[in-house]
């Protein structure tokens, strides 16, 4: 189904769509999965006419999630070059979980660094120190040395030039006589080797660089990592990689790249930021999309929703709940209705009728798989009675009108 190719986007479940990817194929990989918060997101992306909403939920608990997980370790350390590195992002909620998954399938040897990530923010309660920091994990996938690494490096001070020795003692004289003891560099210095915190602001509200993803992490921190561990024209992989920041950055660096998430919108998202960037990727190119009624009939509930908006060249409403039977709003501002359903009934339709005169609107589209006959019914009979006009459309009308 899947076959590798850079500069891409795949729409799937990671674990499913690198399976198709060659083994040792890929020279670094850097992945920010769901942190187990046990919180659930609305994101409003860019211009507000895209929504998507996903939980970092886990029912059974963090056992649960971990072995969520595994699998996709796994397929990314197989298509992991022996040359390669991989970068996992974390938290408090589950890193100590997940740094013993990556030695199991790693292996202890193969553990490099635990990078602490340290940014400011606003105080959150005071019964405990404030949470300031995630961790990331750097494992190669061999222990012999060969692996990708550049190094970098912080700018010197004077305490830690002279702390690493790179500095001498030279005596001048001023004009009057008097010693003048001055500190030089004893070679040309690069700086002091980067440790393993980084400070590194968030992004701030108001950056360009923002899309509306509360988890979407700063630009800056992907340049060290993608810098450090490949080369140019080296295959970075991010194979859950929500708004793109990961390929985004390994463009404009000089690398190849494949970003994967299992939402559409996401993808959608991504193309439309490399765009921006001058890629060469339009949305027709995102592979795996879902392109069936079968494949529609799949997918998260507010994914379809998406789906369904974006086919009518809608807006979404801001909430995902409490729309009041509101999913979506028409350019000439009828209402809209997504049911990923099959054989809707009457009692729809009198909801829907409801929701249209609680905003005044006289005309509206219910997008569902199919419909029964009270639905049709129901249309009828309000239409000639009350003057409301509702259409009814399928999912496969949709998809052959555009």
């Amino acid at each position: 189904m899947y076959s590798m190719k850079t500069n891409s986007v795949y729409c799937g479940d990671c674990a499913e769509v690198l399976r198709y990817f060659p083994q040792d194929s890929v020279d670094l990989i850097y992945v920010d999965p769901p942190f187990f918060s046990n919180k659930q997101y609305e994101i409003l992306w860019g211009n507000g006419y895209e929504l998507r909403a996903f939980q970092d939920r886990w029912r059974g608990g963090i056992r649960n999630y971990i072995a969520w997980m595994e699998p996709k370790i796994r397929e990314c350390r197989r298509v992991l070059k022996n040359t390669g590195s991989m970068y996992l992002h974390c938290d408090y909620h589950a890193s100590h979980r997940l740094r013993e998954l990556m030695d199991k399938i790693f292996g202890e040897n193969n553990f490099r660094n635990e990078i602490i990530w340290f940014y400011r923010r606003w105080p959150a309660g005071r019964e405990q120190f404030q949470r300031n920091h995630d961790n990331i994990y750097f494992y190669t996938k061999s222990d012999n040395g060969t692996h990708i690494f550049n190094p970098q490096y912080v700018e010197p001070t004077s305490e830690t030039l002279k702390r690493w020795g790179r500095q001498k003692q030279r005596v001048t004289f001023n004009k009057k006589g008097k010693r003048k003891p001055t500190m030089e560099l004893k070679e040309k210095s690069k700086g002091v080797l980067m440790p393993d915190v980084w400070q590194i602001s968030i992004i701030a509200p108001s950056a360009n660089e923002r899309l509306g993803y509360p988890t979407q992490k700063p630009e800056a921190l992907l340049e060290r990592i993608i810098t450090a561990s490949s080369n140019p024209m080296d295959v970075v992989l991010d194979p859950m990689c929500g708004g793109g920041t990961t390929i985004g950055v390994a463009h404009k660096l000089g690398r190849r790249w494949i970003g994967i998430d299992v939402s559409p919108t996401a993808c959608k998202i991504m193309v439309k930021r490399m765009r921006k960037l001058k890629a060469k990727i339009t949305e027709n190119d995102i592979i795996g999309l879902p392109k069936s009624v079968e494949e529609l009939k799949t997918m998260e509930p507010f994914e379809f929703q998406n789906w369904v908006v974006q086919k009518l060249f809608a807006r979404s409403t801001r909430k995902k709940v409490g729309d009041m039977g509101i999913d979506g709003w028409m350019l000439n501002g009828r209402p809209i209705q997504v049911k990923q359903s099959e054989n809707i009934g009457r009692n729809v339709i009198d909801n829907f009728e409801t929701a249209m005169r609680r905003q005044q609107k006289i005309k509206g589209i219910i997008i569902a798989f199919s419909f029964g006959k009270g639905a049709y019914e129901e249309v009828a009979r309000t239409k000639q009675e009350d003057g409301l006009e509702i259409e009814l459309k399928t999912v496969e009308q949709l998809l052959k009108e555009t």
